[in-house]
């Protein structure tokens, strides 16, 4: 079995969910819901997820990757971890919902002190990408600190208008898997 037959097991058996109602972060509803955690913080599915998305971000030229807070948080980590093993070091940043309250006050985490944003590549990685709505908000706050951004990764595009929403702001959107792929019914 390839890794990606295997990753998509993964997501099948632990992540994936179709009946029922289900309201999404966009705030629209839907009978097919994917919870990416169980998948990312299987051991193997952030072994696959890591290596798979490290693996893009190096090829779309990316020095980090980065992403809003939650679902980025076990992506990212999952990423820098596997770029190493793999020879082909990815750091990473999270972009916080809002700027901390206290310390440094910082909007964007990862960073040491003295390093900046300005001029390096970022691309912006989801769990599951629906609007893009998380990811515009990630992509604003690391433009706004210099950073370069055109791409998003995502592990599974829901297909419901994130491309757009991207090419909009001069982004292009790859994805892992798409909603398709999981359920053939329109939703």
């Amino acid at each position: 079995m390839t890794n990606d037959a295997k990753l998509f097991d993964i997501i099948s058996r632990r992540s994936f969910r179709q009946g029922g109602q289900f309201t999404l972060a966009s705030g629209r509803t839907s009978t097919i819901y994917f919870n990416l955690k169980p998948a990312i913080l299987h051991p193997e599915g952030a072994r696959l997820i890591g290596a798979t998305v490290a693996e893009r971000a190096a090829a779309l030229g990316a020095e980090l990757v980065g992403g809003l807070e939650l679902g980025a948080v076990p992506i990212v980590a999952a990423v820098a971890a596997m770029s190493a093993v793999a020879g082909r070091p990815v750091g990473a940043v999270l972009v916080r919902k809002e700027a901390k309250g206290h310390g440094t006050k910082s909007l964007i985490e990862g960073l040491a002190a003295g390093e900046e944003l300005a001029g390096r590549r970022v691309v912006v990685v989801e769990d599951v990408t629906t609007t893009g709505g998380s990811a515009l908000k990630a992509i604003a706050a690391l433009r706004d600190a210099g950073a370069e951004v055109r791409d998003v990764v995502t592990v599974v595009d829901r297909e419901e208008g994130a491309a757009v929403a991207f090419a909009a702001a001069a982004v292009a959107l790859h994805a892992l898997f798409r909603k398709s792929e999981f359920a053939r019914e329109a939703d």
